[in-house]
């Protein structure tokens, strides 16, 4: 790391410790508070706009770095969008549909920069042109991950631990690639998230909230999208797939889940990855340091699987989403009668029963 972004560091870092104390005071007077329900884990009203302490520290890394030099118009425009939307749904809560429909402008405005996935990079195989599909495909790509941070975040310092293990990786991806526009936004944020950590993990003094949330998802998703633009030698498309396993995992299932139990696609339930964690008997703060553990992991996965034969991560891949399933089988992440793995092992060792002499 040079010394600009070891100064943006520790002026994010520091200017987020100092800042978020005085969010918490604002965010009780104003009334963005988050009110404990049946489907939340908290049992008392918190503060929760915890991403304004974020976006502060991300302003202050911007301007020491020196990043303000650099032409991105599109998404500081798309992030504004996301942050409006955050602090609106933190104060009076929108729909799904409504949100989703803010998440997609702010998409656009990045598209309408250039800002594509062009070309899809898969070890050995080679480089492909998608063409028209870059447009569809990174739609999807900005909103599914913004989307994907915002559904992990149930926990004390859950979804912002998750998102400093996926920077710290991308990070490091950038710094051996020499990708030093992706280092320092990597940077900026991440102590960002740090400083705002340590009143964030549990027990919680204050929530991302909305605006947090969505505001890290997007950037990440912008941050990986420059790793892709254009390039065959930072990502292959498994990488920034894997680095977000844990956010799309738990994304990928509640999908499976809602669709199974008919409860539709974008209704919120207490049946994610945590909450499943929390019932079979962990506590919030170790299901907390199991899902970093999760994330630790694919994180080692995705930088390996850059230097590993394709049959090599194939295997990887195929053993990676066994143990998944089988995961979510045990935990119930879909519903208790959802074991399609389980239900095939028991069948074996049946018929092997069957089959002694």
């Amino acid at each position: 790391m040079d010394k600009i972004n070891l100064l943006a560091f520790i002026g994010s870092f520091i200017s987020v410790v100092i800042v978020t104390p005085f969010v918490i005071k604002f965010a009780l007077k104003i009334g963005a508070v988050d009110q404990p329900n049946k489907r939340k884990v908290h049992i008392k009203p918190m503060p929760r706009i915890g991403g304004l302490a974020i976006f502060i520290g991300v302003v202050i890394g911007y301007f020491i770095s020196g990043v303000y030099f650099i032409p991105i118009t599109a998404i500081s425009i798309g992030g504004v969008v996301i942050l409006l939307l955050g602090i609106i749904d933190d104060l009076i809560t929108l729909s799904a549909k409504v949100k989703l429909i803010f998440q997609i402008v702010a998409a656009l405005i990045v598209i309408s920069s250039g800002l594509l996935i062009e070309v899809i990079h898969f070890p050995l195989l080679g480089t492909y042109q998608i063409g028209l599909l870059s447009y569809p495909l990174t739609l999807l790509w900005i909103v599914g991950i913004t989307n994907s941070i915002n559904l992990i975040d149930g926990l004390d310092g859950l979804a912002t631990g998750v998102s400093s293990i996926i920077l710290i990786t991308i990070g490091s991806l950038a710094f051996i690639h020499g990708k030093a526009l992706i280092l320092t936004f990597c940077v900026i944020l991440l102590a960002s998230l740090l400083g705002f950590l340590i009143y964030n993990f549990y027990p919680a003094k204050i929530f991302l909230g909305d605006m947090g949330a969505l505001f890290i998802g997007y950037s990440i998703s912008v941050i990986s999208l420059l790793g892709l633009y254009k390039s065959v030698t930072l990502f292959s498309m498994f990488v920034p797939l894997l680095l977000l396993g844990v956010p799309l995992f738990d994304t990928l299932f509640a999908i499976i889940r809602r669709t199974i139990n008919q409860t539709g696609i974008m209704s919120p339930d207490k049946n994610h990855l945590h909450h499943r964690l929390m019932s079979k008997g962990l506590s919030h703060k170790n299901a907390v340091l199991f899902i970093y553990g999760m994330g630790v992991i694919f994180s080692i996965i995705a930088i390996t699987s850059a230097y590993t034969p394709l049959w090599g991560t194939i295997i990887i891949l195929l053993i990676m989403i066994i143990l998944l399933v089988l995961l979510a089988e045990l935990v119930g992440l879909v519903n208790e009668n959802f074991n399609p793995f389980m239900s095939l092992i028991r069948t074996i060792k049946n018929k092997e029963k069957k089959t002694e002499p």
